[in-house]
């Protein structure tokens, strides 16, 4: 996705708000509310399932569809909540690729599951081994 796609989702979202003037119930504390509703959805299309039944689950339309609609709701939400806040996605999103590449070095992080605050230790008990 090219930064020109996600402004021009941004504007759609934004035009498809007021067309409706719904602007007036876009707090920011509602947008927030809102993403973590719609991120619950996302991980309720999971619950009970094994791991195999989730991972199969882009393979069958209906649950594909849901997987989608569901992914969008939150990227709508963000959209609203960035052009409340005048943040720029695509510009926030490489800087905090940024931020985790020096919190988590390849030689330090690859393969593991450790958090950043902890992989300078799990390296440094490697190294004494």
């Amino acid at each position: 996705m090219k930064d020109d796609d996600l402004k021009e989702l941004g504007r759609l979202v934004c035009a498809f708000r007021d067309e409706r003037d719904w602007a007036q119930f876009h707090s920011l504390r509602n947008l927030i509310a809102s993403v973590n509703l719609e991120a619950a959805e996302l991980l309720e299309l999971t619950q009970w399932q094994s791991d195999a039944e989730i991972d199969a689950l882009p393979s069958q339309p209906s649950s594909r569809e849901a997987l989608a609609d569901e992914c969008a709701d939150i990227l709508l939400y963000l959209l609203l909540i960035a052009d409340r806040t005048g943040i720029d996605l695509a510009t926030a999103a490489r800087h905090k690729l940024a931020k985790n590449a020096a919190k988590y070095p390849v030689a330090a992080s690859r393969g593991s599951r450790e958090k950043y605050n902890r992989l300078k230790h799990a390296a440094r008990s490697a190294d004494k081994d």
